[in-house]
C-alpha cells in the first residue's frame, strides 16, 4: 500500500500587514488581492492585509524595512517560456547518479521545481504525479522533481512516498536562477513551476500554481495527451 498523502488544509488564516506610502500595483500570483503603491523607490510598501494558503506559515510586517527598491530586486521574472529551450543543467538524483537534461533528447520530459521535501504541498504534489505516473508514461513523457534539498534528502522522500520518478538536487538552486523560476512572496520562497518540453526540446507549457499543486498534474497531462 502506497503511503498516503498530507491531506490537511494548507489554508491559514495568514497575514501580511504591510506599511504605507508604497511604489507600485503589484499583481502576483500569491493572491489578486494585494495593491501596492507607491511615490518614491525609497518608500515603504502601503498598508494592505491578504490571505494565504502557503503550508501554514503566518507572515506579518509592520515596518519599513521592505521599500520598493527592495522589492524590485527581490522580484524574478521567467526567463523560460514557452517556444523556448531551457539552459541544459546535469545535477544529481536520489541516488547519488549524474543526469542531464539531454538524457531526455527525443521524448517529452515534465521537469517541475517545488519549494522542498516532505512539506504538505511538496507531498501532495509528489504523489500527485506519482498516482498518475502510468499516465505520463503511456504519453511517452518522463516526470522530473528538481529542488534545493540534497541528494540524501530526495533518497529518503523518494523512498517514504515510492515515488516512481526522478528527483534532482539543484543544491545552490543554480538551475532555478537559470531557468528564471518565480519566487513566491517577494522572492523569498522557492516558487513551483512546472515545464513541459517536447521531443525536440521545446518547451510547450510553463504553469505555476504555489496553492493547488495537484492541478500541475492535471494541466500537464491536458497538455501532453494533445501533443
Amino acid at each position: 500500500m502506497l503511503p498516503l498523502c498530507s491531506s490537511s488544509s494548507m489554508a491559514a488564516n495568514s497575514s501580511l500587514t504591510l506599511p504605507t506610502n508604497s511604489f507600485l500595483t503589484l499583481h502576483h500570483p500569491l493572491t489578486s488581492s494585494l495593491n501596492i503603491s507607491s511615490s518614491s523607490s525609497s518608500s515603504s510598501l502601503s498598508s494592505t492585509k491578504f490571505n494565504s494558503q502557503f503550508l501554514g506559515l503566518k507572515l506579518s510586517h509592520s515596518s519599513s524595512s521592505i521599500t520598493a527598491s527592495s522589492l524590485k530586486r527581490s522580484l524574478v521574472f521567467a526567463k523560460v517560456s514557452k517556444g523556448s529551450k531551457p539552459p541544459a543543467f546535469t545535477l544529481k538524483d536520489q541516488d547519488g547518479k549524474t543526469v542531464s537534461l539531454s538524457k531526455y533528447k527525443g521524448k517529452p520530459v515534465v521537469v517541475y521545481f517545488y519549494p522542498a521535501d516532505e512539506t504538505p504541498g511538496c507531498t501532495k504534489q509528489a504523489c500527485a504525479f506519482r498516482d498518475s505516473y502510468e499516465k505520463f508514461k503511456k504519453a511517452g513523457a518522463e516526470v522530473v522533481g528538481i529542488s534545493g534539498d540534497d541528494t540524501a534528502s530526495h533518497k529518503a522522500f523518494a523512498k517514504k512516498y515510492k515515488l516512481p520518478y526522478t528527483l534532482l538536487s539543484d543544491e545552490g538552486n543554480k538551475v532555478r536562477k537559470e531557468w528564471g523560476v518565480p519566487g513566491d512572496f517577494f522572492g523569498s520562497l522557492p516558487g513551483r513551476e512546472t515545464y513541459v518540453i517536447d521531443k525536440n526540446g521545446v518547451v510547450q507549457l510553463v504553469y505555476n500554481n504555489q496553492f493547488q499543486p495537484e492541478k500541475h498534474i492535471d494541466e500537464t497531462l491536458k497538455l501532453l495527451q494533445s501533443l
